[in-house]
């Protein structure tokens, strides 16, 4: 409550009302700060440890496969000629692998259409690829152009891999066709049925047989023809030896579990090799990334709960979590399982090279890990799989505090909900700090102007005193 104070007492009631409200803020005004600040602190450290936890979550899932140790890679000794991949089916081998030609599809052009702004005559256009169901075109005014054409193939045919385009060239307007589909018999052919009576150019110049003997090149009327530009064919490929076809460059099935990506001819009796073996690397990336997920989750809960003093006298740096028992209880109950024997040849992480540090991190000496996989790479499976593994072991004792509704989630709400608490507490604090300024201002308002009307009074006693005779008679003496 703002104002001119001060007139009748002299008193600074701005500076002294100012005074006081402060003094009655500051205690909760710092209280409820420091408990922001707290709970906030907590909040993102809870955050990273829960951060950390699903990221070695991910990593044994990752492990917790069988499939896993099943693995098989395939190799190519020229991948610009072919690329292989392996499935678990696959059996450990090496063949000899000769790509003689590649699955090619059709692509054709068809008869030329003079003029730029040619009209054909009515009727229609069956078009298929090899021994499928024509696509039919119908052809009328207005839409009879060779644009229009090509819009409705390329509507109709979208579904069939089939596309058009319009090229010009000294003969005039022609329509390409393109298909996607590879393999032996899957040419373009384009049967034209013009309707009885049309004077205007004929959709007959429009049609294609692909069987049809094509016009040799000294023919006068070759220019304008129709013709093949490239024709449908079948991959041809050697495998040790015996001869393969496929409809398409990617071949499947021809080798047991292994697919075959053609990508180029091999020279002439130069073939490559195709190996196909266990998928070791594939076991010992996965590995690793389950070191470097628990050496993260390691290092955030100590970050989190320890107190590290800085040099120079400087404060030292308290983490977020710092008497807090969910960090430590976490990180006892997965140090205990990891050194719990399992079933198996394996029966430690020790066992396959990978040992524990001073500073409580996991190493992984490459070495033993490598002769482990190369020995026995599927017992491998018995330490990390099945309901009695590793990797399931552990994740039962994090499942608690990451699942929905867990320990984390549980303690996040309920941080947040002190988070709201306190900004209703800085609410209330400030409309009681309103009242009492206001209350103050009145008081002190109210004491001016008694205290104002006090040394009026006493100014007009003395005044009235001193006007008394023998007052005045004193005074003049």
């Amino acid at each position: 409550m703002a104002g001119i104070t001060g007139i009748g007492s002299g008193i600074d009631i701005d500076s002294l009302v100012s005074g006081m409200v402060a003094a009655e803020r500051a205690p909760k005004e710092a209280q409820l700060a420091r408990l922001e600040k707290q709970t906030t602190t907590k909040i993102t450290s809870l955050g990273s440890l829960r951060s950390a936890m699903s990221a070695f979550q991910t990593s044994l899932e990752a492990l917790n496969k069988p499939d896993l140790f099943k693995a098989r890679s395939a190799t190519s000794s020229n991948k610009d000629a072919l690329t292989a991949t392996a499935a678990t089916t696959a059996g450990a081998g090496s063949y000899q692998v000769e790509v003689k030609s590649l699955a090619s599809s059709s692509k054709i052009v068809l008869g030329a259409i003079a003029g730029q702004e040619a009209r054909l005559g009515a009727g229609s256009l069956e078009i298929a690829i090899g021994a499928s169901e024509p696509i039919k075109i119908t052809v009328a005014e207005p839409n009879n152009s060779l644009a229009d054409i090509r819009d409705s193939i390329n509507k109709a045919g979208a579904s069939q891999g089939l596309t058009a385009t319009i090229v010009t060239d000294t003969q005039g307007q022609r329509l390409i066709l393109s298909s996607s589909k590879t393999g032996k018999d899957e040419d373009i052919s384009v049967v034209a049925k013009p309707a009885s009576g049309e004077s205007n150019q004929s959709l007959s110049l429009l049609a294609f047989d692909p069987k049809a003997e094509p016009l040799s090149e000294d023919h006068p009327d070759y220019a304008a023809s129709a013709r093949a530009i490239t024709r449908a064919a079948s991959a041809e490929l050697t495998i040790d030896g015996l001869a393969v076809v496929s409809a398409t460059n990617k071949v499947e099935g021809v080798i047991e579990g292994v697919t075959l990506e053609l990508k180029a001819k091999t020279e002439t009796d130069k073939p490559l090799t195709v190996g196909v073996s266990l998928d070791k690397s594939g076991v010992t990336s996965n590995v690793q990334k389950f070191v470097d997920a628990y050496n993260k989750l390691m290092g955030v809960i100590s970050s989190e709960t320890n107190i590290t003093q800085v040099a120079d006298g400087k404060a030292p740096v308290v983490g977020g979590l710092v008497g807090d028992a969910t960090a430590r209880t976490v990180q006892r109950s997965i140090q205990e399982e990891l050194a719990r024997m399992s079933d198996g040849k394996f029966r430690a992480l020790s066992d396959i090279g990978i040992t524990t540090q001073r500073d409580g991190t996991l190493e992984v000496d490459s070495t033993k890990l490598d002769k482990a996989i190369a020995d026995s790479f599927e017992d491998i499976a018995g330490l990390f799989t099945g309901e009695s593994g590793l990797a399931t072991r552990l994740n039962d004792k994090l499942k608690p505090y990451t699942e929905s509704g867990g320990i984390l989630q549980q303690r996040h709400e309920a941080m947040t909900g002190t988070i709201s608490s306190i900004d209703k507490q800085k609410e209330d604090l400030d409309r009681r700090i309103t009242s009492l300024q206001e209350r103050l201002y009145k008081q002190f308002n109210a004491m001016d102007v008694l205290v104002g009307q006090l040394s009026n009074t006493s100014n007009s006693l003395i005044a009235s005193l001193e006007n008394l005779p023998w007052a005045a008679g004193n005074s003049k003496n």
